[in-house]
């Protein structure tokens, strides 16, 4: 059975980041990918230098024709369900019961994101409902949006959304949980609450129309601000015995070492800043520490 030099489970932005980086360090590497990435609807990608406003489809063909130009680089559909360590590294089976070796593993499985119970809000999630500003405030900025949240949240949520645009609508979607001096502000900054559960999301092919409150209200606003819950799209990180953060983040160092050697993690999957640009520069710092810890191996060995 061949043994790869780094098995890197994830084909989005974080790992075919560390794919090329390896391939130019004369790496056999093998990515596996779902083609699940978190962006699949998001009709542009924004704040990435030289590539703003292109769609996420486009900037993955362009990633994955250059990466493959590394003639020790492959990759292969195919979802990572089992993995554990073996004498010499790591073994992994895929979903389609095959068994593959590597002496590294990179998790670069990105996050999964759960659609809140709402009718219309899955469809609009990355198009016109919108979890970060840096990537699509700018799109929207100075019109007339909402924010879904409550509590602290959505205290720090208005105050973030505000310096785009000073007309929000703050929908608690339920009573509203402020202290009394994050309802002043919200006063003081003219931001409509609105209590009234929500109905539904009304769209055109995901792009926000109104939302719908259940005592018959139709509140027009050109997109929605929320933050979801997320999970990690992979449990392989907590097979291997990885540690996790609070947030359920795999912990890892900056140059992607996690609680288990040999293993390292970059992307989303590691940070609460899911922008392109992080996850590429994540994935280009874990592949650099991998090559150097396999440089070093190897002198030990000859040692």
């Amino acid at each position: 059975m061949k043994t790869y030099d780094v098995l890197i489970i994830g084909g989005s932005n974080a790992g075919l980041s560390a794919a090329m980086t390896l391939g130019r360090s004369l790496r056999h590497v093998l990515v596996l990918d779902s083609n699940q990435p978190c962006n699949r609807q998001t009709p542009h990608s924004h704040n990435f230098l030289t590539r703003d406003g292109e769609t996420p489809t486009t900037l993955a063909a362009i990633a994955r024709e250059q990466v493959l130009r590394y003639p020790t680089v492959r990759i292969q559909a195919d979802t990572a369900v089992i993995a554990k360590a073996v004498a010499a590294g790591f073994e992994v089976e895929t979903a389609r019961g095959e068994v593959l070796r590597s002496r590294k593993l990179l998790l670069a499985t990105g996050l999964k994101d759960e659609m809140l119970p709402i009718p219309g809000f899955a469809e609009c999630w990355g198009i016109s409902v919108l979890h970060c500003p840096y990537c699509h405030g700018y799109e929207v900025h100075s019109q007339k949006l909402g924010l879904l949240a409550n509590g602290n949240m959505a205290a720090e949520f208005v105050s973030l959304i505000y310096h785009w645009s000073q007309n929000l609508v703050l929908f608690t979607n339920g009573p509203a949980d402020l202290t009394p001096e994050q309802a002043a502000t919200m006063h003081a900054r003219k931001v409509q609450v609105v209590e009234t559960p929500i109905r539904e999301l009304e769209h055109n092919n995901g792009q926000l129309l109104a939302v719908h409150t259940q005592d018959g209200t139709a509140h027009t606003v050109k997109a929605m601000f929320a933050r979801v819950p997320f999970r990690q799209h992979s449990d392989l990180a907590l097979q291997l015995g990885c540690t996790l953060t609070d947030n359920d983040l795999i912990q890892a160092t900056e140059f992607g070492e996690t609680s288990v050697p040999g293993v390292f993690a970059a992307g989303d999957n590691t940070t609460l800043m899911r922008q392109i640009a992080v996850a590429i520069a994540s994935g280009g710092k874990a592949a650099a520490w991998l090559n150097k810890d396999l440089i070093q191996e190897s002198a030990y060995s000859l040692a």
